[in-house]
């Protein structure tokens, strides 16, 4: 294999911090706020954001911010497709555990997102979310890195 490096321009910076969310149970919490807070604070004007989760009953997804239905909708669907009543090998954690597994290998754990006039380059509608999987409150970590100029 062969690597090659490529100048594209100005000397890119690098800041990498971690934000803390705590759940409550199952479902959506907003995270837009905080990650954008994160990215004007870091002076990069232009770049990505690479978000990762660090769990693997937790995930992250970009999402539609205006009507709450969409999240009720998509919890359900994830419902449907690991439901919690299912007959799994791995129980140890409790009967939501490999159901959350399930989930968050559906939706993952990381997102890259362009970074553009100092902001998220997301649409009007969208929003950034953790989803809990688990049926308890949990303190979930997301690491955020911010590559750019």
């Amino acid at each position: 294999m062969r690597v090659e490096t490529l100048s594209c321009g100005p000397v890119t910076r690098q800041a990498t911090g971690q934000l803390v969310v705590s759940t409550r149970g199952p479902g959506f919490t907003a995270i837009t706020g905080p990650v954008q807070r994160f990215v004007a604070e870091s002076g990069i004007a232009s770049g990505v954001a690479t978000l990762l989760c660090r769990h693997t009953s937790a995930s992250l997804t970009v999402q539609e911010n205006a009507d709450p239905d969409v999240r009720t909708d998509l919890a359900a669907a994830l419902d449907r497709l690991a439901p919690r009543n299912g007959r799994y090998l791995h129980d140890s954690e409790g009967p939501d555990d490999m159901p959350a597994h399930i989930r968050t290998m559906l939706t993952g754990v990381t997102l890259s997102l362009p970074v553009v006039g100092g902001r998220l380059a997301l649409g009007t509608w969208q929003d950034l979310y953790l989803v809990e999987h688990r049926d308890r409150p949990h303190r979930r970590e997301i690491v955020v890195n911010l590559v750019g100029e």
